[in-house]
């Protein structure tokens, strides 16, 4: 939901960089504080565009930057994981930096689709073991994707702490 982001921004690390829909940058606060962030706007439409967007990512990323990013690349009606989008993990790939992923459950609740209140809700993160990317390359960008999607839907699946 929208609270995941910035609720990932406050647990995991307030200075997480983002790659966000150029959209965005049309809202009066977010479209003036992301590129002063270090935020990189991708325009989902434009192939040409979206390629240059991963490549300052990555360029970013080996300067030593953390990059949030949602692999699903838009919000799930149902809850279940879409398919992943290949952007994040290309960015990875070719920064050779680790993915660390990352479920989150309970923002649906928090904060609902089209609405801009936010509800209580308990909200639980899970955050697995990094996967590194040291010596793959595009042709390895099916398998990583895979096996990052098959973490995360094991941290989705795993039970509540006590």
């Amino acid at each position: 939901s929208n609270i995941d982001a910035p609720l990932l921004f406050h647990v995991l690390h307030p200075r997480l960089h983002l790659i966000y829909k150029a959209e965005f940058s049309k809202m009066p606060i977010l479209g003036r504080a992301a590129p002063v962030a270090g935020f990189i706007p991708v325009e989902r439409r434009n192939q040409e565009q979206s390629q240059q967007a991963v490549d300052q990512a990555s360029a970013s990323v080996a300067r030593g930057h953390s990059f949030l990013v949602f692999p699903e690349g838009t919000r799930s009606k149902t809850g279940e994981l879409l398919p992943f989008k290949k952007g994040g993990f290309i960015m990875a790939i070719q920064a050779q930096a680790p993915i660390v992923p990352v479920a989150i459950e309970g923002g649906r609740a928090a904060m609902r689709r089209g609405s801009a209140l936010v509800y209580p809700a308990v909200i639980t993160i899970r955050v697995g073991r990094p996967i590194e990317t040291a010596g793959l390359t595009t042709a390895d960008r099916d398998r990583l994707i895979e096996q990052v999607r098959t973490a995360i839907a094991a941290l989705l699946h795993s039970p509540a702490e006590a």
